[in-house]
């Protein structure tokens, strides 16, 4: 699953037969011919969106995402080997292409687009009857994540655009699905394939036409909605569920964003995870390719939404993959994770099971030090809403921590604030303990101050929590708080 240590590999010794990609410049060149250097290497036509990649060779954007898309790489007439990994316009040379054609050309075209881009390294390849020497890149491990900035690194054909805001809190749809521009949508082919013929390309053991079909059908799934449902079925989910393992980084990527297109359709949700996709998408989410990881927590935050799916994705294993991913370098992947997180923790099974995971430890440690601070604390509002999440909570010190919280004033938003003041009254409800933990942490000055100036929720969960502090047990004057507050709370001992 993205993890063998092989790529394509193909010459580019010589230019091309001339094709319609050429027609970049239109009967416009004033017998001046444009400076090698201004010249992509692989389709030998003038570069009109230059970018560097990291071994600092420049080409044509779309030529890049072709060869990455197809899982090759070109080998340059000087013999060097590019490395494609990352990408950054490079704005200096294309200011200057620009200039040039200003004074050189009469005529310019749009750049090259992606898919004549990949029809030219196709038929390349064909013409020249290569055969794949090396697979896609190694994957890495999500504690070893690295990835750049939507300047720097751009998504592969048909991902869709990076979201350039982070996701509402309760968002409905993860944050690696984005709806297409309406020139996406005219450029489909409106007779695409039936099912059979689909099912026959996704089946091939030719990796061109998966590919192919999996590039459509993507489109499909993104661009026309009414078509989820009826693509949604057992036997083009079985595939999907076969081909979301491929060792091939653009089959694996296009398979996985697949799946979280169909889930959008509410109707589809059930029929995937009883289809048996849920194991798969935790090893991508595990261990695929980075894009694919990001579209693995985006399936599963979808998936999470409905209620039949909840206990289902706990019990398959999906809690402690998204507890990790929390900690993914990839902002993508820890958003959909938090949500996809929260929703499956409305549930008391999905509870009971992240705080037997430690989970509790590991959010409240996220919390302390400003990580992903307003969905982690959507998740800890749920957990202390539970017996054993309550306790965990005590234990790891959450009382003083959300006290502290609130004395700083360390929020990003309102809403973050009443997630914080709600978590602190759902410990409330922790009984003698609580009370003493929160009478050392000085909470009830904090709440006083936040009774009369918060938000109106803030206000009623901060009175609520007073009231309870406020509260006289028929015990409480023979209460040893020192003693209470180095005890363990007896349900603390049973989990």
């Amino acid at each position: 699953m993205g993890s063998s240590k092989h790529r394509w590999k193909i010459y580019f010794h010589k230019s091309p037969s001339h094709n319609n990609n050429n027609n970049i410049i239109k009967n416009n060149i004033k017998k001046i011919q444009p400076p090698k250097e201004f010249m992509c290497p692989i389709s030998r036509t003038l570069m009109l969106d230059p970018v560097i990649v990291a071994t600092g060779h420049t080409f044509e954007r779309n030529c890049v995402e072709a060869c990455k898309y197809m899982s090759c790489t070109p080998s340059l007439p000087d013999g060097s080997v590019p490395d494609f990994s990352a990408i950054i316009p490079n704005l200096a040379l294309k200011s200057t292409i620009l200039n040039w054609c200003q004074t050189h050309l009469t005529y310019i075209q749009k750049p090259i687009d992606f898919d004549a881009a990949q029809k030219l390294v196709q038929e390349y390849i064909i013409n020249h009857d290569i055969i794949p020497l090396q697979q896609p890149q190694k994957t890495t491990h999500l504690s070893h994540i690295s990835t750049s900035s939507d300047e720097s690194v751009t998504p592969v054909i048909g991902t869709g655009l990076r979201l350039s805001a982070t996701p509402l809190p309760l968002t409905t749809r993860p944050s690696c699905y984005s709806s297409s521009s309406s020139s996406e949508v005219e450029s489909l082919n409106a007779g695409f394939l039936e099912e059979e013929e689909l099912l026959a390309k996704l089946r091939s053991s030719q990796i061109f036409e998966q590919g192919e079909a999996l590039v459509l059908l993507r489109k499909i799934t993104r661009t026309q909605e009414e078509s989820r449902a009826r693509l949604c079925t057992p036997r083009i989910l079985a595939t999907l569920k076969s081909l979301s393992l491929s060792k091939y980084m653009s089959i694996q990527v296009n398979a996985v964003a697949i799946l979280v297109n169909l889930s959008l359709d509410k109707g589809n949700k059930v029929k995937i995870v009883r289809s048996g996709v849920v194991p798969p998408l935790i090893d991508v989410l595990k261990g695929g390719f980075l894009e694919s990881q990001d579209h693995a927590a985006g399936a599963l935050f979808s998936l999470a939404l409905e209620d039949q799916n909840k206990t289902a994705i706990g019990v398959l294993g999906g809690l402690q993959p998204l507890l990790h991913s929390l900690r993914s370098e990839s902002e993508r992947t820890r958003h959909d994770s938090a949500l996809a997180l929260y929703h499956l923790t409305l549930v008391q099974s999905n509870r009971a099971k992240l705080v037997k995971f430690g989970g509790v430890q590991s959010l409240l440690g996220m919390v302390r030090l400003g990580h992903m601070t307003s969905r982690v604390l959507l998740v800890l509002c749920n957990l202390a809403s539970s017996l054993e999440g309550r306790a965990a909570m005590l234990d790891g010190g959450s009382v003083e921590c959300f006290i502290e919280m609130l004395k700083d004033g360390v929020f990003d938003s309102e809403s973050t604030k009443e997630s914080c003041v709600n978590a602190l009254y759902g410990l409330s409800q922790g009984g003698l303990r609580f009370k003493a933990m929160a009478k050392e942490a000085g909470a009830e000055e904090i709440l006083k101050k936040l009774e009369e100036m918060g938000s109106e929720r803030s206000r009623e969960k901060a009175r609520k929590v007073l009231e309870v502090l406020r509260e006289k047990d028929e015990d409480d004057e023979e209460v040893d708080w020192e003693e209470l507050l180095n005890s363990e709370d007896d349900t603390s001992q049973t989990r």
